[in-house]
């Protein structure tokens, strides 16, 4: 593993802002953010467990490790990523993981990818290696940079390593599903989020609310009592495919795909296209041709943000993303690529034009 570390050393002793790197593990989310630039730095060759530790639900990983290896380590201790990543691809990484900071259907009830990273070690424009978060040190920035890394898109430097924490996987689940319209659906999940309800997944889609429950039997059956509503069959593979984003509502329309982050309460979006709500009411999914300014005006007045997941077939890909950020948010992004990236090497213009 030295030569393939100094291989990485001697990659970024060589880039320029010119001539950058475009890191890249499994490339299963390169269509994920702005243009791609650069010459690729290969991580897949940085790969293996350092450490495992199922009593202290720890687990520290190599960024080029595939992420189904570090699943299938997890399973056999009956334990698991419990914000549940999508992969998006058989060749998904953990650094990839990490970099783009997705998380699945569980986020709403356990936490997102941040919430999980416990330290990280990073290389940086210098080839030197930092130890972040649990690990040995802190950024002398100030910043915690562990949680940093998550969805910054590889702009800050080469995600060595990462120390995860993981949960054990539930006694049991069911999936449940009621007939209700969007804004029935809205209200009875957040009325439903202020109650003692083993609630760990939701969504709803064309008058349908599906909910997940995770736990021990006693509370699922006492769930299922108040609740009411029909059992779903095959409930894995419907949670599978939205997290893999391979449900017909993500396959079979052609029209760009928006991701909506929106306040749980908000009522339903007057927007053009098909949706469909996530996260309790939080996270909202919407394919829809309507103008670009328009869908990003309409989630801000209702207090959130759009971006533009994946383009359409009529859309430019590699075209403002994400949801402009507030100055002051502007700001800190700028100096954290200056304090980490000053020459501009690492994944240059994935988050934006200046980042």
């Amino acid at each position: 593993m030295e030569q393939v570390l100094q291989e990485f050393k001697d990659r970024i002793a060589g880039a320029t802002a010119e001539r950058p790197l475009r890191i890249r593990g499994g490339g299963s989310k390169d269509w994920y953010g702005g243009a791609l630039r650069g010459d690729v730095l290969d991580t897949r060759g940085w790969r293996g467990i350092v450490a495992y530790d199922p009593t202290e639900l720890v687990i520290t990983v190599r960024s080029g490790t595939p992420l189904s290896e570090v699943e299938a380590v997890l399973a056999e201790k009956n334990q698991m990523l419990a914000f549940e990543p999508p992969h998006f691809g058989a060749d998904a990484t953990v650094g990839g993981m990490v970099a783009a900071g997705l998380s699945g259907p569980r986020r709403a009830a356990v936490g997102a990818v941040r919430d999980f990273v416990l330290g990280a070690v990073l290389l940086n424009h210098r080839g030197e290696v930092l130890h972040f978060g649990g690990q040995v040190m802190k950024n002398v920035a100030g910043y915690d940079v562990s949680r940093v890394l998550a969805g910054s898109l590889g702009t800050l430097g080469l995600l060595l390593e990462v120390s995860l924490k993981v949960l054990p996987r539930p006694f049991e689940e069911t999936t449940l599903a009621f007939s209700l319209s969007q804004a029935d659906a809205i209200r009875t999940l957040n009325e439903w989020g202020g109650q003692p309800l083993p609630i760990s997944a939701s969504a709803w889609l064309d008058g349908t609310l599906a909910v997940r429950l995770s736990g021990a039997a006693a509370a699922l059956k006492g769930a299922r009592s108040r609740l009411g509503g029909e059992e779903i069959a095959d409930a894995a593979g419907f949670w599978h495919s939205l997290r893999e984003q391979q449900h017909p509502f993500f396959t079979a329309q052609e029209a760009p795909l928006w991701r909506l982050s929106l306040p749980p309460v908000a009522a339903p979006l007057e927007l053009d296209g098909n949706q469909l709500i996530e996260w309790g009411g939080a996270q909202r999914w919407l394919h829809s041709s309507a103008p670009a300014d328009g869908i990003r005006a309409a989630a801000a007045r209702a207090g959130g943000h759009a971006s533009r997941f994946r383009a359409g077939t009529a859309a430019d890909a590699r075209d403002a993303v994400f949801h402009p950020l507030a100055p002051a948010v502007a700001g800190i992004q700028r100096r954290l690529k200056q304090a980490f990236d000053p020459a501009g090497i690492f994944n240059p213009g994935r988050l934006g034009n200046d980042y």
